[in-house]
């Protein structure tokens, strides 16, 4: 017993001394900052419902996540850090949406973990009328497709937005290149993703694992590892900017039905702007893993005036999935304006409306909202 004693003693002073040397230093320790956001809006919505249904005019809607970054650059100029992203509204659980650590210098970053890939990373976003409402990726929508008729009750799980994102935060390796001259490339490995399909959009990320052993292959209806490719451009020519990007997604599928395929997808966009006048198009194609292709084709025209703490915002999304119900295509036709102005530091105030109409055959649904909220970045 002594000897046990003794052995966990000596064991205890060798942890303590040892504890100073892991700690001290920027070499050997990142420091933790705490970021993230809050977005709370008072919306009015007027919508068509199934009967018997009936929407809720004036309501709130929230997005909130907490960041934890740490980072730190060595002797040598590489630069370590590690980021953890986490959903804080009420019934989230603060669920981690991403984790990963990346690695970064003269030659470029690399990302470790579950993040999003490099087509979505590099993707251009057309100016919008509130970014978190039309812009490149929906954080809002008033619009309650739970109550929606029944020809359009599918969309209930529908992303109204144009990422480029199938693979979302599964685990994955990615590279960015250094920024050549305005240019930017990378390129994305996502050895298993969680998704079965596709349709409207949907994306799902893979639980990450640690004793739980490697993921299971060949699974009749599943997908497997995936591959993001993207470049970039950004210059600036006085007063007048250029962007444009592409980026391709391909997902193996591991066990094909009749009906089942690996799933492409695609994206071009450019943005010009001159002064404080902006305007950006961006098309996006997936072919939803599907055979035949029951293709979603979207198109964004998005423009913007910024003066002094305003902005002025506008856009239009357009969209078709073909084959919604049966042999009948969703047409989807999206208008929205509005109005930022920032009242501090990463303070803004929003205020937009909207008003999107879908059409399958003869059945259609309307829908006209309002915003008016705040984001405060912390």
């Amino acid at each position: 017993m002594k000897k046990l004693l003794c052995t966990a003693a000596v064991a205890g002073l060798c942890a303590v001394a040892a504890a100073p040397a892991m700690a001290q230093g920027d070499q050997s320790a990142l420091e933790l900052s705490l970021g993230g956001y809050f977005r709370g809006y008072v919306t009015y919505a007027s919508q068509d419902t199934a009967a018997g249904s009936e929407e809720r005019h004036i309501d709130i809607l929230r997005d909130t996540e907490v960041h934890f970054t740490g980072e730190t650059t060595l002797d040598n100029g590489l630069t370590v850090g590690v980021h953890i992203e986490a959903e804080a509204d009420m019934d989230d659980s603060f669920g981690v949406d991403e984790s990963y650590m990346y690695v970064s210098g003269s030659w470029g970053r690399v990302n470790f973990g579950g993040e999003d890939g490099a087509a979505y990373l590099l993707q251009v976003a057309a100016p919008s009328a509130d970014s978190n409402y039309d812009g490149i990726r929906q954080y809002v929508d008033a619009v309650n497709y739970g109550i929606a008729p029944a020809a359009f009750t599918g969309l209930a799980a529908a992303d109204w937005d144009y990422a480029q994102d199938a693979t979302d935060s599964s685990d994955k390796i990615t590279y960015l290149s250094p920024v050549f001259n305005g240019f930017q490339a990378g390129v994305s490995y996502t050895p298993d993703v969680a998704a079965t399909g596709y349709s409207l959009n949907a994306e799902t990320a893979a639980a990450s694992r640690s004793l739980g052993g490697v993921s299971s292959d060949d699974v009749a209806g599943a997908y497997g590892s995936a591959w993001d490719l993207a470049a970039r451009y950004e210059g600036q020519f006085d007063a007048f900017g250029l962007t444009l990007g592409a980026g391709y997604t391909h997902v193996s599928h591991e066990e094909d039905a009749a009906s089942e395929d690996d799933l492409t997808a695609w994206n071009l966009g450019a943005a010009v702007t001159f002064g404080g006048f902006g305007v950006g198009l961006v098309y996006n194609e997936n072919d939803n893993g599907t055979d035949p292709e029951d293709e979603t084709d979207i198109w964004v025209l998005g423009a913007d005036y910024t003066t002094g703490p305003w902005k002025l915002g506008a856009s239009w999304y357009n969209r078709e999935d073909e084959n919604f119900a049966g042999t009948e295509d969703l047409d989807t036709d999206r208008y929205a304006g509005g109005v930022t102005y920032t009242y501090g530091p990463g303070m803004t105030f929003r205020g937009s409306v909207q008003y999107i109409d879908h059409e399958v055959g003869a059945d259609d649904m309307d829908a006209t909202t309002f915003l008016l909220g705040s984001q405060v970045n912390f």
